[in-house]
């Protein structure tokens, strides 16, 4: 379970004032000290993200923030870095020793606004009981509240308690990559190009995922490159059910896959799993509206090197313009920061979201559709530029051919 992908783990931010004893509970909560304590206000200063393993939730990730009350030119910078973990954040723990004030409210009100589950952690209960006003205060704007001493070790069974009760639906019963779309026996092609951007020696972690989910389904998995895939359908005695292909080969794919097979990407069927496939699609479709000068931001959820012929850097401005017949200005953002403006753009193209999680994705589609701007993803936009849009959203009623 330590190896679980980020993306597939509940998100758990713990946010409080300084020194209200946040990193000290997820040291009780790990029983390790991975986060450092100090009586010093202001200790934490990064977001310290900690791997977890917590039955019946399965696994998760702690993000353990500074304080929100910090000032100063530096605790201000470090406030900001807390705030932004609300955009990762499915679950919270507000962590107050006895105070419930504006800060605490402040944070509740932001998290019932996004429709994130809280539960107010009063710590240091060896010291005294919490004000019973406070306690009432918090019980109407939290999903639960617990009574806890991080230092003692005490009433963390209760905190457990009620993780597992106001955990989002999804954690316990969440929808699989590939939910309705293949059953037991299917057969499934899987198109990996092995490209300059392939990992050596192992396959992308969309693929490692489709795959395990497929042998889940009692269903059999056939994984070519893309120049194997004719000879490959012709070589079957019955076709397969579905194939999926790298978004970069789609045009190729959708070529040699006879029109009766459904075809679709990685990244559209993660457009469904993490995202809202419907929103996206109709981002995608409003790349017909383009005009030439018209700014594109594209949101990438991980850090890493461009390559020569990077996908979200080359393939999809020179597809695009292409597509468009004139010229586009792109704008590119990296990690977990948004800009302040989104209504500068005329569409946002997301990643394929592989390492980020639905929470996060979620608060991305919001944000450009409270802005008014289309929103859509790697796989749906490279598959409309390419003119193949309605063939790779075959395996969904509604949209496909």
């Amino acid at each position: 379970m330590q190896d679980t992908p980020k993306g597939m783990r509940l998100h758990i931010g713990i946010f409080g004032r300084r020194n209200t004893g946040k990193s000290s509970l997820l040291n009780s909560i790990i029983g390790q000290d991975v986060a450092i304590v100090s009586p010093t206000p202001g200790t934490t200063t990064d977001v310290v993200n900690k791997p977890f393993e917590m039955k019946p939730l399965g696994p998760i990730l702690f993000l353990d923030t500074a304080g929100l009350d910090d000032f100063g030119e530096l605790g201000e910078k470090r406030a900001a870095k807390s705030r932004v973990v609300l955009d990762r954040t499915e679950l919270a723990f507000i962590v107050t020793e006895g105070l419930w004030e504006r800060y605490e409210q402040a944070l509740a009100q932001e998290l019932k606004k996004r429709g994130v589950p809280s539960i107010a952690v009063f710590n240091k209960s060896d010291l005294g009981s919490p004000d019973t006003e406070a306690i009432a205060q918090a019980s109407d704007m939290v999903s639960g509240v617990v009574r806890i001493s991080a230092l003692k070790r005490t009433g963390l069974e209760n905190l457990r308690e009620a993780l597992v009760r106001c955990a989002p639906i999804e954690f316990m019963d969440h929808q699989t990559i590939l939910a309705g779309l293949v059953g037991p026996g299917d057969m499934v092609v899987l198109v990996v190009p092995i490209d300059l951007e392939a990992p050596k020696g192992r396959l992308i972690l969309p693929q490692v995922q489709v795959i395990r989910e497929i042998l889940d389904c009692d269903a059999r998995a056939v994984v070519v490159k893309e120049r194997e895939l004719p000879d490959t359908l012709e070589s079957f005695k019955t076709q397969p059910q579905l194939v999926i292909t790298d978004s970069q080969a789609i045009l190729k794919v959708a070529a040699d896959v006879p029109s009766h097979i459904r075809l679709t990407s990685f990244s559209i069927l993660y457009a469904r799993w993490k995202g809202d496939l419907d929103t996206l699609i109709h981002g995608a479709l409003a790349v017909d509206s383009l005009h030439s000068g018209d700014k594109i931001l594209i949101l990438e959820a991980c850090s890493h090197h461009p390559i020569a012929d990077d996908i979200g850097r080359v393939k999809i401005p020179r597809w695009l313009k292409q597509y468009i017949g004139s010229d586009l200005i792109f704008d590119y953002l990296c990690g977990h920061d948004l800009p302040s403006n989104f209504k500068e753009y005329n569409l946002i193209i997301l990643c394929g979201s592989c390492v980020t999680n639905r929470r996060e994705v979620l608060t991305r589609i919001l944000r450009a559709r409270e802005a008014g701007i289309p929103v859509t993803n790697y796989g749906l936009v490279i598959a409309k530029s390419l003119g193949v849009l309605e063939r790779s959203l075959s395996p969904f009623p509604g949209w496909g051919e």
